[in-house]
């Protein structure tokens, strides 16, 4: 898998919030300034290429949908994201993020509570 552009990955975030649709779904649901048509049909073909999105086709028109899982690349992205800037490390990334944020002890502990009811959901 590889990673997307800020321009593909606003496409797949539509996509996987619309599921499936056409170029003009897609632009629709794009804020301003929007791009071209012929620019948002040529990200989508990338997409396609990179084998994010699949389409059905009817007759010269086609509708788009994801075929990665938004959960997926999130995963990938994340994994990538804390290997290059945390070595690896999920524990460097959550002391980085409580030095910046300015975190005192009780929030800490609320933080690692709800992470540890996630991991008690995940396993049942």
């Amino acid at each position: 898998m590889k990673e997307l552009t800020k321009a593909e990955e606003q496409v797949m975030q539509i996509l996987w919030q619309i599921e499936k649709g056409f170029v003009k779904d897609v632009l629709a649901k794009m804020s301003e300034p929007k791009p071209a048509y012929n620019t948002v049909s040529t990200i989508i073909r990338i997409l396609e290429k990179k084998g994010f999105v699949g389409y059905k086709a009817y007759g010269k028109t086609h509708e788009y949908f994801p075929i990665i899982d938004k959960k997926t690349y999130s995963n990938f992205y994340l994994k990538n994201f804390i290997g290059g800037y945390f070595g690896g490390s999920f524990q460097k990334l959550v002391s980085f993020f409580a030095k910046e944020n300015d975190m005192d002890i009780n929030d800490f502990e609320s933080l690692m509570q709800h992470v540890e009811d996630n991991l008690k959901d995940k396993d049942e």
